[in-house]
């Protein structure tokens, strides 16, 4: 179906982009904070999905901006490199790789991830989130960088010594404050609840920051020595002109120096490749609730992406992907066009030009325990039942994921999970080459084997161990007549089967294989 034009639905674009402008805040705000990023980098970084990505994708209804699933990645790169400038070095060489993936027409790149993986990629990411913010939660961020740190790093029996020491100190009323929050978040979406406009008009997660503004102002004028401030609260600049908001954005380090640091190549590498996928991902999803079934050119939409995280690099943002929840909230409220991804960006612009102030006020705790609610959702129970029930050639991927992006890092945990479950593909094209038909008619034993449909070199050894096994004195037939495709390794094995099946007092016959006189002159 040929898109809308831009403004052919202004008014159901411009109050879409006021609902997921709503989403977006809070996630831009607590994403940033979940990656030990700047404040002020999750906004710019969702303006540029909103403006940029927006008017460059070919998606219609996806959009795009910090994503929970770079989390981890990013807080790693920050906490490991020597300046802010370089890991901004290497967000801009990301996009720069993205783009390349865009041109070469790698769009089809998420196919390659097997699905546990990605699953366990994600719960592991989950996982991750949330242990990072108990500390927040807490309201104890004396030990917060330390303990990122120490996760990044993966150095857990410090980082027990340390989460032990920071339960021990903590601030009342940022634990009730996170503990009611998530109460709210997690009954939010329930049905009981959006039977009500309210519930349905408010996102949860800007109601709770909402509602940890309204309670920490007013602990302020009750109850000072309880109230959250400083560290506690959201840090974002606030400008008196526009010149001086200029001075805000900070810019990578282009020095040759950099260059020779291999972790910034590390780095855009990470980004680029997981990015991708994530979006990709969410673009096909978003696609499949597009009412109107629009379907997203994936490589128009990576060179999108790679152009957006090249600005964000520029500017001082952290990386982003097309991002499900934001997508979904936008087709829920009923946009048409990319104006209401633009318009989102515009409203997030705003709001950090002009009411800064109120910005923050935002307590961390609240931010923290909307993070909390997303790692739940990426790794929650039912996930880790639904993929022990599909059989353990997706659960032993699945875990050994987790458990890679967990005690190693992302990249080799993603990894380990590709290669086991590569070790289950090669199990089954070993165990189901072929077709075995023993009979015993009027005194003679014959033996038909069928091949599949395509038969690859991953078949040699199963093939090989079944025409050993055959028994003399026996016909046999190879029957290749159903393959599209047959291997010339397994060929090659059959070729030499008939070169022995004399000694062994075999009759053989070949059907189907018409590259297997040219290989028999060859012998």
């Amino acid at each position: 179906m040929k898109q809308r034009s831009l403004f052919s639905s202004v008014s159901n674009d411009l109050s879409s982009g006021l609902v997921v402008f709503l989403v977006a805040l809070p996630l831009c705000l607590g994403i940033a904070m979940g990656s030990s990023a700047p404040s002020f980098a999750g906004i710019i970084t969702g303006v540029i999905g909103g403006i940029v990505v927006g008017s460059l994708s070919g998606s219609s209804l996806s959009v795009s901006g910090p994503a929970a699933g770079l989390t981890t990645i990013v807080s790693a790169a920050i906490l490991g490199m020597n300046s802010y400038n370089e890991f901004l070095t290497a967000v801009f060489l990301a996009g720069v790789l993205q783009l390349l993936l865009g041109f070469l027409r790698a769009g089809i790149i998420a196919l390659f991830f097997p699905y546990s993986v990605i699953k366990g990629m994600l719960a592991a990411i989950g996982l991750i989130l949330i242990i990072k913010q108990i500390p927040v939660a807490l309201g104890d961020d004396i030990f917060y960088e330390e303990l990122s740190s120490l996760m990044e790093t993966h150095r857990w029996v410090d980082f027990e010594n340390e989460l032990y020491w920071t339960l021990q100190d903590f601030q009342p009323s940022a634990v009730y404050l996170s503990i009611v929050s998530l109460f709210i978040l997690a009954y939010w979406d329930s049905p009981n609840l959006q039977r009500f406009k309210f519930f349905k008009a408010v996102p949860g997660p800007l109601f709770v920051v909402l509602m940890g503004i309204v309670v920490n102002e007013i602990l302020k004028y009750i109850l000072p020595a309880y109230s959250l401030v400083g560290t506690h609260v959201v840090d974002l600049p606030i400008a008196k002109s526009l010149t001086e908001f200029s001075t805000f954005f900070t810019h990578p380090d282009f020095s040759s120096s950099v260059f020779k640091n291999r972790q910034i190549y590390e780095v855009a590498f990470t980004v680029a490749i997981v990015a991708s996928v994530e979006t990709l991902l969410s673009v096909e999803a978003t696609d499949k609730l597009d009412p109107e079934k629009h379907v997203t050119p994936p490589n128009r939409e990576l060179m999108a992406q790679g152009v957006g995280n090249m600005v964000s690099g520029l500017l001082g943002g952290i990386p982003m992907t097309s991002v499900i929840v934001r997508s979904s909230a936008n087709v829920s409220s009923g946009a048409k066009t990319k104006l209401s991804a633009i318009s989102h960006g515009v409203l997030l612009l705003l709001t950090v030009l002009f009411i800064p102030n109120i910005l923050n006020k935002i307590p961390l705790a609240s931010l923290a325990a909307v993070l909390i609610l997303i790692g739940y959702k990426l790794t929650r129970v039912s996930i880790y039942k639904s993929m022990y029930e599909l059989g353990k050639t997706q659960f032993l991927p699945f875990i050994a994921t987790i458990l890679g992006v967990l005690f190693i890092n992302l990249l080799w945990g993603i990894g380990i999970g590709i290669m086991l479950a590569f070790f289950f593909v090669l199990k089954v094209n070993y165990e189901t080459p072929v077709a075995y038909l023993d009979e015993n008619t009027e005194g003679e034993h014959t033996v038909t084997i069928n091949l599949a449909r395509h038969v690859s070199f991953l078949n040699k050894a199963r093939f090989q161990k079944t025409l050993d096994e055959l028994p003399p004195h026996t016909h046999i037939i190879i029957d290749g007549t159903a393959s599209n495709h047959i291997d010339y390794d397994v060929i090659e094995i059959i070729s030499d089967f008939i070169e022995s099946a004399e000694a062994r007092e075999i009759d053989i016959e070949v059907r189907g294989i018409e590259k297997i006189d040219v290989l028999m002159k060859t012998h």
